[in-house]
């Protein structure tokens, strides 16, 4: 059935397979939730368990996840005449002083892969970005990165400049990163922490 041979592309990170047989799928008048949920979704899902399990690591999620990309992509007008909305918004950033990326980037893609619409507002990202940003959207969760001990004090200042902006329960705070540890997410008011990608995209979902 399509719907399996989708899946097995985007575990596999066939990007270019992926993208036409969500075309073929279309042309089959298959359903586009259908498409996005028992092909793409699911496909995600599992490749999330594996890394979560240490089956696959880093490189497999990545290729997978562009698979993703380009079936959702040739996906997104059929969704959108079907009136199919993603599950929610999230915002991700890595925090002030802080340059990594491959983490935030790992669970920005673990974010989509469960049907979450993602605002990456990059690396390096100042509080008042942050709470800028958290003001204009409707998103209902924020991921916070920081891979090094001295920036972890930026998740802390992002936090306290929500609080003093007023906006601070318009979301759910997410924090993670190499330091970071749920005792530390409790002491700066963070709602949750989680250590790896998979367990982030399973967190986020579970607040809509």
């Amino acid at each position: 059935m399509i719907l399996d041979q989708i899946n097995e592309a985007v575990q596999r990170g066939k990007a270019r397979d992926a993208e036409e047989l969500v075309n073929q799928a279309i042309a089959q008048k298959v359903s586009a939730k259908d498409i996005l949920d028992k092909g793409l979704l699911a496909a995600m899902a599992v490749v999330g368990k594996k890394f979560k399990e240490n089956e696959v690591f880093v490189p497999e999620v990545l290729i997978s996840a562009r698979a993703l990309n380009k079936g959702t992509a040739a996906l997104k007008p059929y969704l959108a005449a079907q009136g199919v909305k993603p599950l929610g918004k999230a915002i991700i950033c890595t925090v002030k002083g802080d340059l990594h990326d491959i983490g935030k980037n790992l669970v920005r893609m673990m974010l989509e892969g469960v049907g979450l619409e993602v605002q990456d507002l990059g690396v390096d990202v100042a509080p008042e970005k942050v709470v800028e940003a958290v003001k204009v959207s409707d998103a209902k969760v924020l991921c916070l990165s920081a891979l090094l001990t001295t920036t972890m004090g930026a998740q802390k200042d992002t936090i306290d400049a929500l609080v003093a902006a007023g906006v601070r329960d318009k979301v759910k705070i997410m924090v993670g990163g190499a330091p970071v540890t749920a005792e530390y997410a409790k002491q700066i008011g963070a709602d949750a922490y989680t250590s790896d990608a998979a367990s982030a995209a399973t967190a986020a979902k579970a607040f809509y």
